[in-house]
């Protein structure tokens, strides 16, 4: 964090919407068998063992920094997928730092996409090393996916976090998977899970606001429940909200409308496979050379269909 940037996370991501004139940001998901060619040709040694994850991590790294080189210029924040680079072990955590360096020069928030959960001091030490923008963590993260589901203390060492620090978190609330009816929609008294988990999430934005009415906790709400999307934006207008399932997952723009205000703001849509493979939606053969060509396409088309058929759309008149 500059000295010139904003102290609060959320004051941060709105200002690079609106620098941007769009809500999306990217997933960073290096599905190693996804790669593109050029990248997957490198690796030699077999994928289960120590050479082979070294080779893979380089491999998947040398990937994520050119889609950050991309995309950087277009979306405000990019959202590594933490597993992705866990699977190959040290190499693949040094490949995380180097592609949230490069987000970092790219002046882009970045959002780790963890999924973290604990209690008391593993909790907080989860949240020292992965909270804190620029060099105030070990990983430089402006925000942070949480899991909720050990109650409200496993959150608040996080919430903590954010306000020494500065950053903010994305908590589950209702997720994108369709496995998620299994426990989220469940009742309880007058409410289903996901709704007191809600409540929790809108106290904890109330007490963290920016400058444009959002806290710095927000919440993780799949498109692919809309009308659930629709119901909670009523609950939590003090949240924003970070919607994965759009693109590849079926979830459309005009699903997610509802997530913004009349300024395009209050939400953040991610894509990663849609446009970091889009090169494969063709014929991947043929376009391995160029797929460049097709994460930067990609991109715009989805910043494209979100201000056409969402608020999103006044971003680009404001």
């Amino acid at each position: 964090m500059t000295h010139d940037s904003p102290r609060k996370f959320i004051d941060r991501l709105t200002a690079g919407i609106r620098a941007k004139r769009t809500p999306l940001i990217v997933g960073i998901d290096p599905h190693f068998e996804f790669l593109p060619a050029p990248f997957r040709n490198t690796v030699t040694a077999a994928i289960d063992t120590q050479p082979g994850r070294a080779q893979a991590a380089a491999a998947c790294t040398a990937f994520c920094n050119e889609v950050v080189q991309i995309v950087g210029p277009l979306v405000a924040a990019v959202k590594p997928q933490l597993a992705f680079f866990e699977q190959w072990g040290p190499p693949g955590m040094s490949g995380l730092f180097q592609v949230i360096q490069r987000a970092q020069s790219a002046k882009l928030s970045i959002i780790l996409d963890g999924k973290r959960n604990d209690i008391g001091s593993t909790a907080a030490a989860y949240a020292q090393a992965l909270l804190g923008p620029g060099e105030a963590s070990a990983f430089g993260g402006d925000a942070l996916t949480v899991n909720p589901w050990l109650g409200r203390d496993s959150v608040q060492p996080f919430v903590d976090r954010c306000r020494e620090v500065g950053s903010g978190l994305f908590v589950l609330v209702k997720t994108s998977n369709s496995g998620s009816r299994d426990f989220q929609d469940l009742a309880s008294t007058d409410r289903r899970l996901y709704e007191h988990v809600a409540v929790m999430v809108e106290t904890m934005a109330q007490q963290s606001v920016g400058a444009d009415g959002y806290g710095d906790i927000g919440a993780v709400i799949g498109a692919t429940y809309p009308e659930e999307l629709a119901e909670l934006r009523r609950q939590m207008p003090h949240t924003v909200f970070l919607i994965p399932g759009f693109g590849a997952q079926g979830g459309r723009a005009a699903d997610i409308a509802c997530a913004f205000d009349a300024r395009g703001l209050g939400a953040v849509v991610n894509s990663a496979r849609g446009i970091l493979f889009a090169f494969r939606r063709e014929s991947p053969q043929a376009n391995d050379a160029h797929w460049e060509t097709a994460v930067e396409r990609a991109t715009r088309e989805a910043i494209a269909e979100l201000a056409a058929a969402t608020p999103a759309g006044n971003l680009r008149t404001a």
